[in-house]
């Protein structure tokens, strides 16, 4: 099996050319393939942060994340091509070009925003109560040639919903996770877009055999969390499917974070090969 290589090391072990940021792919990240879509997303806000943000005002956080996958990424070096597109007084538009190859991979748009004053009150919604907490579910081994390899990064618990591939007539799932083997606590950005595009299409639970899938646009908008958060917390990822037909899923999710804020709401469009 591949070596294991954090993420916070894959990371510090990137360079920056100009506009560009190159870092190199490990094979522990690959899903099939390709890397695990998360990672892209993850090293193309980093790359914005590094050629663009580098000096923003401290408030000014991700917003929302626009991700066309177009290509695969595959084990090897990748750069990611940063320009910006507008920075006005509270709103900066970004764009990241992911290359491989000399190969299109990923087209992103990052939107980054400041605090604004307002009158509008605020609203946060509950984390709903999920059918069993991650104390209560058993862990899932990794075994290397079943699972994704990026699997072995993370650590995923069904709280709701069938595992992939068990036959399960659900449309809908509920995951505890966290990320595992990290010397050191990701930033909230980077790890928010990495655990939000952690859990398998609950399509995949109404086989009883292994089939393909993949993402193919992905729209995440952030939340800003309240709370000071445990750097070994749970949180938690809920999915539904909403509509499924000639092979593309159209399903959201919403990421809560360990002190239950909602971190994250996803809308994913995703291709099952079946």
């Amino acid at each position: 099996m591949a070596d294991f290589i954090p993420l916070s090391q894959l990371l510090a072990a990137r360079t920056r050319d100009g506009d560009a940021v190159r870092f190199e792919v490990s094979e522990d990240w690959l899903q099939g393939r390709t890397s695990f879509g998360g990672l892209i997303s993850t090293l193309a806000v980093q790359a914005m942060r590094d050629v663009a943000g580098a000096g923003w005002p401290a408030d000014v956080q991700l917003r929302a994340l626009q991700t066309s996958f177009i290509g695969p990424v595959a084990q090897g070096p990748v750069q990611v091509a940063v320009r910006v597109l507008r920075e006005g007084r509270n709103v900066r538009q970004v764009q990241a070009h992911v290359q491989q190859g000399g190969e299109t991979a990923a087209l992103l748009l990052g939107v980054f925003g400041s605090e604004r004053e307002t009158t509008l009150p605020g609203l946060a919604p509950a984390m709903p109560a999920a059918g069993r907490g991650p104390d209560d579910t058993p862990a899932l081994p990794f075994i290397p040639g079943i699972a994704p390899n990026f699997m072995q990064h993370l650590d995923m618990r069904w709280a709701e919903g069938g595992l992939p591939f068990t036959g399960t007539d659900t449309w809908h799932s509920r995951i505890h996770l966290r990320t595992k083997g990290e010397p050191q606590p990701l930033p909230l950005e980077l790890l928010t877009v990495l655990l939000a595009d952690a859990p398998p299409t609950p399509a995949l639970s109404r086989f009883k055999r292994p089939v393909p899938a993949s993402s193919v646009s992905w729209e995440l908008e952030l939340r800003p969390v309240a709370h000071e958060l445990p750097a070994d917390g749970w949180w938690r990822i809920d999915t539904e499917a909403l509509a499924a037909a000639g092979g593309y899923v159209n399903q959201v999710s919403k990421l809560w974070s360990p002190s239950g804020d909602l971190a994250a709401l996803g809308y994913q469009v995703v291709t099952v090969y079946a």
